[in-house]
């Protein structure tokens, strides 16, 4: 049962409000013997974060893993996108079933399309249920209350339909609406808690139910909740009742080489030690404990078997004179005295059930830490490393793990890769191994409150720093589905990052966080027409993402909601991607529509434009409308294939050009005070403000492309690569369009192979840029996304994977 638990936690379904009071919530099905219940606010989402995870990967190959990814396959066919329940049980025969609680939607659960499956309709005295089976796999599945209710088992089923009462479960209710998942654990019925103790399983029940919500990204499990227990004489974690949590120091004593540490602090011994005396033997109550009057702080140091005790003191001086009866000197180890100590199973006696170590007989003193341990080596290693500063607070991987921990709790538990995996294999299978190159350290905390107590834990990966001037691959982000677009960058407006969106096959839209967490996912009627654009639609600071599909403009939130009064739906098909002009950089945007050779200007709020007084081009236009300012003029440019508008802001003719010509699809640019773009033969053609017209040949096939910034022109055809005037011979490829980039007034330009998948990038001499090529199935955008000053850029993998790099 317990090794179950542990994977459902640690994995968390890697498959996979309130009401009126005269109707039920979801809450109120929740069955009775459930010992672990999650909640999730999108589900499919969950699931992509959950496959996505670097951590819960390394588990794929245990029993229970499969066990799980086969049994909650079916929940893939959910279609639903608010809060889900899913709770988890064990029958009779020591087999794992779960029950699925969301609201009824008339296509929450539909087949049609599933090959291998059946639906079975039962009949029960009192309920109607169908059995819905695919695979092998089956779900017994009602309606209740518009509740839809699902089941592994008809018995579990039924006892969901019962609406048990259960006030601890109901408290999933009070978990935040931001969190990916929330977990409730049922202590009674599975001690998950005990095993994460570095020594052993605890005999004793750690506490009674606890309530976490977990964060999954790519390369990072954080859990953050709450534990609590109602009788405080039957769980361990009650003993920390009346005292206050002190800083964890035990880190600064710990060597890098050990595996991992136990920490427990206490502002009142007394308190505490009265606490424990609920579990210990009536024996040891009248020990001497004058030694722990100035300690706020014991823990555990494991080295493989071995052990050392350490002990905080606020007064070294008085612990000192507490400790030093009949003590004997053993040795001197670089310049540290190693002592004896006649009383080693003091610590067991007084600290039990937390502390086992019954052999401490020898110790030494390192500023306000007393270390005791049996073993001379051991204490050699903790004097080595104290001195040479390679103890784990001299470690990056362990600050970054601690980082986002508190500094001060009742309880902490950290652990290396070592004891990670004999706390996986114990409560999982011998197959649960977990790099030691990827992930360095995890930690687990508990901090005593008002009656129950905070918890925080993390398991990151560990990121070895990179080398200047190298490329490094940050994330690779796998979807359920193939992917349409090319992925892109927008922009975070609260954390003034930035974070990815792109589209699958199934035109479902993502936007997904730069540390390759999916944020959400929306379905959409169609392919998005070019790039994402950002608007300022409240003029608040709240950027919206704007786009058309074949017949709609959109306008969504940051959150994946549709912007009111959109999208807005034409009966035209929409044949250019949607432009999006903001003149004097104002937020009165303006965005332009294109139907074939029609026009049409709306603002943000969805209103026509009347003030536009342009309709139709001579023919299908065959670039989006593009705005170009030069000096104090603004131009809107409309490009077909035998002319070319240019336009002032009200769609009246600005400038006429005096020669027209043939053009290529390429966009117009500014270039050199001029208006730029090419024929379909590849001839670069200049317009000036006053219509004169020039032309020159780049020796250009009709198969090519242009871009241009003012000052800078890159032209691609064949295997030809054109950086202002200097010519690349390439391979022979199938190459995207290059793309211009201007970070940190540098000019980068890029250009992808997609039939042997290497993205090449220049700078604006055409000096290839160190460690280039590298792998890539896309153009790429290339941009700042976090806090560093280092450039990451995204591109596409295979087929259904997002890949992001850094150049160092």
């Amino acid at each position: 049962m317990k090794s179950v638990f542990h994977l459902l936690l640690c994995i968390c379904l890697l498959t996979a409000c309130t009401s009126k009071k005269e109707k039920k919530d979801l809450y109120s099905y929740i069955p009775e013997e459930a010992s672990i219940v999650i909640k999730s606010n999108g589900l499919q989402n969950l699931f992509s974060n959950l496959e996505n995870n670097h951590f819960l990967q390394q588990l794929n190959k245990t029993p229970l893993f499969n066990e799980l990814a086969n049994k909650t396959s079916l929940l893939n066919h959910l279609n639903n996108q608010g809060e889900t329940i899913i709770s988890f049980s064990e029958d009779n025969n020591n087999t794992l079933q779960y029950a699925v609680l969301t609201k009824f939607n008339d296509s929450i659960f539909k087949l049609d399309a599933i090959p291998n499956h059946s639906i079975e309709t039962i009949t029960t005295k009192n309920q109607t249920l169908k059995k819905a089976t695919i695979d092998k796999q089956v779900l017994y599945t009602t309606i209740k209350d518009s509740i839809f209710i699902g089941a592994t088992t008809q018995e579990l089923l039924l006892s969901s339909i019962k609406g048990h009462s259960n006030n601890n479960k109901t408290l999933l209710k009070t978990a935040t609406n931001n969190s990916q998942l929330s977990v409730f654990i049922d202590e009674n019925k599975t001690q998950f808690f005990s095993d994460f103790f570095v020594e052993d399983t605890l005999k004793y029940k750690f506490t009674e139910f606890s309530l976490i919500d977990i964060n999954l990204e790519q390369d990072e499990l954080l859990f953050n909740g709450i534990t609590k227990a109602t009788d405080s004489t039957k769980s361990l974690i009650s003993v920390f009742n009346g005292t206050t949590p002190q800083k964890n120091d035990l880190y600064k004593v710990t060597p890098s080489n050990s595996d991992g540490f136990l920490s427990i602090t206490f502002n009142d011994f007394t308190t505490f030690h009265k606490n424990l005396t609920h579990y210990q033997t009536p024996d040891t109550l009248n020990l001497d404990k004058t030694l722990f009057g100035s300690i706020t702080e014991i823990g555990i140091i494991f080295q493989g078997s071995k052990q050392a005790l350490v002990l905080n003191s606020l007064d070294e001086t008085t612990t000192s004179q507490a400790i030093s009866l009949n003590k004997q000197h053993i040795e001197t180890y670089r310049s540290i005295d190693i002592l004896s100590f006649n009383e080693p199973k003091l610590f067991k006696n007084t600290f039990y059930p937390f502390i086992n170590y019954t052999k401490a007989n020898k110790y030494i003193v390192l500023d306000n830490f007393f270390v005791f341990s049996d073993d001379i080596e051991v204490l050699q290693n903790i004097i080595a490393n104290y001195q040479n500063n390679t103890t784990l607070s001299d470690k990056s991987y362990f600050k970054n793990i601690t980082e986002k921990l508190s500094d001060e709790s009742s309880l902490l538990i950290s652990a290396n890769t070592t004891h990670l995996n004999r706390i996986l294999k114990r409560s999982l299978s011998e197959k649960a191994i977990i790099k030691n190159d990827d992930y360095k350290w995890a930690t687990v905390q508990f901090i005593n409150d008002n009656n129950f107590a905070h918890i925080h834990g993390i398991i990151k990966k560990n990121k070895v720093k990179a080398a200047e001037a190298s490329v490094t691959e940050e994330f690779n982000i796998k979807l359920n589905e193939r992917l349409l677009n090319t992925p892109q960058f927008v922009k975070n407006h609260v954390t003034k990052e930035k974070e990815i969106v792109v589209q699958d096959i199934k035109n479902n839209l993502y936007l997904i966080s730069n540390k390759g967490k999916i944020l959400w996912k929306k379905q959409l009627p169609g392919a998005i027409l070019g790039k994402i654009n950002q608007i300022d639609m409240y003029k608040n600071g709240r950027l919206q993402l704007t786009f058309a599909t074949a017949n709609k403009v959109h306008v969504i939130d940051r959150n994946g909601n549709d912007v009111k009064p959109f999208p807005i739906k034409f009966n035209d098909q929409i044949t250019q991607p949607l432009s999006v002009f903001d003149y004097d950089n104002n937020k009165k945007y303006r965005l332009l529509i294109t139907q074939d050779k029609d026009i049409f200007m709306i603002d943000a709020k969805g209103k026509t434009v009347k003030g536009f007084t342009f309709k139709s081009a001579n023919s299908a236009i065959v670039h989006q409308p593009q705005h170009i300012r030069i000096g104090r003029k603004d131009y809107i440019i409309l490009k077909t294939n035998d002319k070319l508008y240019i336009l002032d802001r009200t769609g009246k003719t600005r400038i006429t050009p005096k020669k027209q010509y043939n053009y290529s699809n390429q966009a117009v640019y500014e270039y050199q005070n001029n208006f730029a773009t090419t024929t379909k033969n590849g001839i670069l053609v200049t317009i000036d403000q006053k219509g004169n017209t020039a032309s020159r040949d780049l020796n250009l096939t009709d198969r090519h492309y242009l871009t241009t910034t003012i000052k800078t022109l890159v032209a691609q055809s064949e295997n030809r690569l054109t950086i202002k005037n200097k010519t690349l011979e390439m391979d022979y490829g199938n190459y995207t369009a290059p793309e211009i980039f201007y970070l940190y007034d540098k000019i980068y330009v890029a250009i992808t192979d997609l039939q042997t998948n290497k993205i090449h990038l220049f700078d604006s001499n055409a000096k290839s840029i160190d460690n280039f090529p590298v792998y890539g199935a896309s153009k790429i955008e290339l941009d700042n996304i976090d806090k560093d000053r280092n450039l990451e850029f995204v591109t596409k993998g295979s087929d259904n994977s997002i890949l992001i790099y850094q150049i160092n």
